[in-house]
């Protein structure tokens, strides 16, 4: 299994919410050549880690199939973030859109462009919650535990609540 996090922040003339990005960046990923969106979670606001004063996020999960291979996934990826206008600044900078490779087929890799698994979604709810909905059973190819078990051990004050749309 293969899965993604989609995020965004930021507006543009294109995109009057950050809603509007994540949607529209699942539908350039549906239509790239190897790639297959299967099933995507519901869209969550949370709260910017760290703790800032810019806007609330927008976050999702994408469960995907791929003949791609991890690195070449991520280029694409890169290639829909800058087509959608991201800027790569200052990590944890506010962002237009952020397509994050979290797993891919369980595999563990610290070279190249691609680091698996992603290094920092064990420890965030907006990363899990939305994953649970996909594969509440996934576990961690590092830590071994599943989605519902990272979830439960995270801190309470990160806020992260399904957005009605």
């Amino acid at each position: 299994m293969v899965f993604v996090g989609i995020g965004a922040n930021l507006t543009n003339s294109e995109f009057k919410t950050p809603v509007e990005a994540c949607i529209a960046a699942v539908e350039t990923l549906r239509n790239i050549e190897g790639i297959t969106v299967v099933q995507c979670s519901q869209w969550y606001q949370s709260e910017p880690i760290p703790k800032s004063d810019q806007p609330w996020y927008v976050n999702g999960v994408l469960h995907l199939e791929t003949n791609l291979s991890a690195d070449d996934l991520l280029q694409k990826f890169h290639e829909v973030e800058e087509q959608f206008g991201r800027v790569r600044t200052v990590r944890n900078a506010p962002r237009i859109i952020d397509i994050d490779l979290l797993d891919y087929k369980g595999i563990v890799k610290i070279e190249g462009l691609a680091q698996l698994p992603h290094p920092r979604m064990h420890e965030r709810a907006f990363v899990l919650k939305p994953l649970l909905e996909l594969s509440p059973n996934w576990k961690h190819p590092l830590h071994r535990k599943t989605a519902k078990n990272l979830y439960e051990n995270l801190a309470k004050s990160q806020l992260c609540e399904v957005i009605e749309i």
